[in-house]
């Protein structure tokens, strides 16, 4: 258990939105509130702080929030967190208690809690797919995804937060990068990491000129291949194979699977599917399974079956250092489904451990003592010291 307070560190960072406009972005209710309490007379209130589902604590970026508006505000706060970041917390478990000026924090609340719930929700995810395939790297790809730039640092921090727990808890890989430059000091990186987009491929005429045109633009940058833009992922990718052997013999080459769920990649299909789960990992077709495992293990798009038939092309050529990338809806369940079939994937592209159902992110803050008066509203008595 941390306890802290503002004095020193906060005053002169930049945050977001700064205090002379926190007006505008919460709620009436609290700027109001704060009016009364201004013209009635201050107290101390202490805060409890909890969310209604498990989650995996991340609460950094919000805490150092809170912290410097206090000090900008020039009051003193005091948060003691009951977990340390990247802990688990359970549903209704009180996260932390922030005590300090009612004056001062009644209108943060809604934006303290903006930076928090969807991030605990977004490490729950990471870690849960990070420790179902502990042997695979992971990249962050949600920033495209994401509803503008501070929504994209908050998803980014709570994928390394998640990926901490899951390298700690199960020995996982964990998410090794992301995409943008910005963000990517959560993970280790000086740099965002990535190759090509479809895009490319288009704008080259053909997937073996695009992996050119890239090698030469970036000579020592591994060569990622994405290989689905004309639907013959097997074909594509052998040909980028042939035209790179040293860098595939050298473990420098990766083919990306990112094939949508319209089709199946090349030369698959329901039977041929069977088939090769059937070779390589029978036992996870022969159990239970409903429709949406058995679509993420024999169906279209990026199904096991499908990583497992371009790893089958790729070592029968004489190929078996490229790697494999899978991207396209990576999130818990596929990862879980992947897992069952020990799919030969090296890494996952995704984005898709953004929160999916959004009401499960919000965070909730009551206060629970006036002056070290303990007083909550009926039905929170729960969120009381013990």
């Amino acid at each position: 258990m941390d306890t802290s307070s503002s004095d020193g560190g906060a005053a002169g960072q930049t945050i977001w939105p700064p205090a002379e406009q926190i007006h505008h972005w919460t709620d009436t209710y609290f700027v109001r509130t704060r009016t009364i309490v201004d013209r009635f007379g201050d107290r101390t209130a202490t805060y409890a702080v909890f969310m209604r589902r498990p989650v995996v604590y991340a609460a950094r970026l919000a805490v150092d929030w809170l912290r410097a508006m206090a000090a900008a505000r020039g009051f003193a706060v005091t948060i003691e967190e009951l977990f340390r970041e990247s802990q688990w917390v359970g549903a209704g478990e009180p996260m932390m208690y922030v005590t300090g000026s009612m004056s001062g924090l009644v209108d943060l609340e809604t934006l303290f809690l903006q930076k928090l719930g969807a991030c605990g929700v977004a490490a729950y995810n990471a870690f849960t797919m990070s420790a179902e395939l502990p042997d695979v790297s992971f990249l962050a790809m949600d920033a495209r995804h994401c509803a503008g730039t501070e929504m994209a640092e908050l998803m980014a921090y709570a994928a390394s937060v998640g990926s901490a727990r899951a390298q700690r808890k199960a020995g996982a890989k964990g998410f090794i990068g992301n995409a943008t430059d910005a963000t990517a000091h959560y993970f280790g990186q000086p740099a965002g990491l990535g190759t090509m987009p479809h895009g490319l491929i288009g704008y080259a005429g053909s997937t073996v000129r695009a992996a050119e045109m890239f090698h030469e633009a970036f000579p020592t940058t591994p060569l990622t291949v994405l290989v689905d833009y004309f639907g013959q992922e097997i074909t594509d990718a052998l040909a980028v194979c042939r035209r790179f052997p040293d860098l595939a013999a050298e473990g420098r080459l990766s083919i990306r699977l990112d094939t949508h769920g319209g089709r199946f990649i090349e030369d698959l299909d329901t039977q041929r599917a069977y088939a090769v789960l059937e070779r390589h990992c029978p036992d996870s077709i022969r159990g239970y399974r409903s429709e949406t495992e058995l679509r993420y293990l024999i169906g279209t798009g990026v199904s096991a079956a499908a990583v497992w038939h371009a790893r089958e092309c790729l070592d029968q050529a004489g190929f078996p250092k490229t790697r494999i990338v899978a991207s396209s809806g990576f999130g818990p369940a596929k990862c879980r489904v992947m897992a069952y079939a020990r799919a030969p994937i090296d890494v996952i592209g995704t984005g898709s451990f953004l929160p999916e159902n959004w009401n499960e992110t919000y965070a909730t803050a009551d206060i629970i003592a006036y002056d070290g008066e303990p007083r909550v509203k009926v039905g929170r008595e729960f969120l009381l010291r013990r």
